[in-house]
């Protein structure tokens, strides 16, 4: 991968957000995660953060040990979560001088080519800041897709698409692709061959899968952008990928020579 300036989007999953149990966000790990975009951007990147974590964030506002069957119970607790989400990257991107915009998006927001538009043009006057760092997060409180379906995996590949970004990384739990003995594929070049890799195995506090970044990862790299799914609890792997090291797997993009 090019080392110049790029586009970047970062997906982080609920795994890498929440504490252990999955009650509340992790703080130790918002401070490392916003250190290392920030130093993206002071090199001159353009980044967009897709994040989870609100769910979690309102358990612990609620006092609720587990994360609730009920659908509406679910979507209270990201609407009050929502709020701390963005408290904690406010707080730790405030600490290297960056601030933080905030867009909430349903699928019918990216269908509807009015507001789609709408929202390419947002962000192209976010991107003009160079000190702002735009959060997207599916608005939980009115949309259900990452409740029930792929912690915000496939809205990530979609903004990714949207902004036409270079290089879309999915952050989660484990280091990334692994084959059937359990080693880590470091390239692929068809996603299709691989997706009997998948498991659906996913953390207590997660609702996305394999399965789900494999789907998003097919969306991003048929649009020509690069994709990656690396271990998100691990220092150092978005400075290294956007550096062009090989870390976790790489999807090779359409187009794109190994």
């Amino acid at each position: 991968m090019a080392t110049q300036p790029q586009r970047i989007v970062l997906k982080f999953g609920s795994g890498i957000l929440a504490n252990a149990r999955g009650t509340s966000l992790d703080d130790r790990q918002f401070r490392r995660l916003c250190a290392e975009i920030a130093g993206l951007v002071k090199a001159g990147h353009q980044v967009v953060v897709v994040s989870s974590g609100a769910v979690a964030a309102g358990l612990s506002v609620l006092g609720l040990k587990d994360r609730p069957d009920d659908l509406a119970a679910r979507q209270a607790c990201a609407a009050i979560g929502q709020t701390k989400l963005m408290e904690s990257y406010a707080t730790h991107f405030a600490t290297h001088g960056l601030h933080v915009a905030q867009l909430l998006l349903t699928y019918s927001d990216l269908d509807s080519r009015l507001s789609y538009q709408n929202v390419r043009n947002t962000l192209a006057h976010i991107f003009q800041r160079k000190n702002v760092v735009p959060i997207i997060n599916e608005n939980d409180s009115v949309a259900v897709e990452e409740l029930r379906f792929g912690d915000n995996d496939k809205l990530s590949a979609e903004v990714a698409v949207l902004v036409e970004a270079d290089t879309l990384i999915l952050l989660t739990s484990v280091d990334g692709l692994m084959d059937k003995s359990g080693t880590v594929v470091r390239v692929v070049d068809d996603v299709d061959r691989v997706a009997g890799f998948a498991r659906n195995e996913k953390g207590k506090f997660s609702v996305g899968g394999m399965v789900s970044k494999l789907q998003a990862v097919k969306v991003a790299v048929d649009a020509g952008i690069s994709t990656f799914i690396a271990g998100g609890r691990n220092a150092g792997r978005i400075p290294a990928i956007a550096a062009g090291k090989p870390v976790g797997t790489r999807f090779v993009a359409k187009g794109e020579t190994l």
